[in-house]
């Protein structure tokens, strides 16, 4: 199955429960109305999901900075930099040399 499929199925499941949990198919008059004061007064599951997913993608955003200040290197950064500006030019020359080749496949010049 693929990972597309999976995600639906997944929100479709997230949906069903919420409705579910808001209206339950069998429960009598008193039990109804006490679900009803707990849904007032408590926190609903979607803005729990919500809180705990923002805790968790602060943590490791947090996480994240401080490996990278930790691990941050002048002399690799300087490397990179170089390999990139390099790579770039090469890039822009062969890429230079294709286009007058197809340019001149195409004119008919030989």
């Amino acid at each position: 199955m693929g990972t597309r499929c999976l995600l639906v199925l997944l929100l479709v499941l997230l949906v069903l429960k919420c409705a579910l949990l808001r209206h339950p198919p069998s429960a009598d008059v008193q039990g109804d109305d006490m679900a009803r004061q707990d849904e007032a007064t408590g926190p609903t599951l979607l803005s729990q999901m919500q809180e705990s997913l923002y805790d968790y993608w602060g943590s490791a955003k947090a996480a994240a900075q401080d490996l990278y200040k930790k691990t941050y290197l002048t002399a690799v950064d300087e490397k990179i930099r170089d390999m990139y500006s390099t790579s770039t030019a090469a890039v822009r020359i062969y890429t230079g040399i294709l286009t007058d080749q197809i340019l001149s496949m195409l004119s008919g010049d030989s």
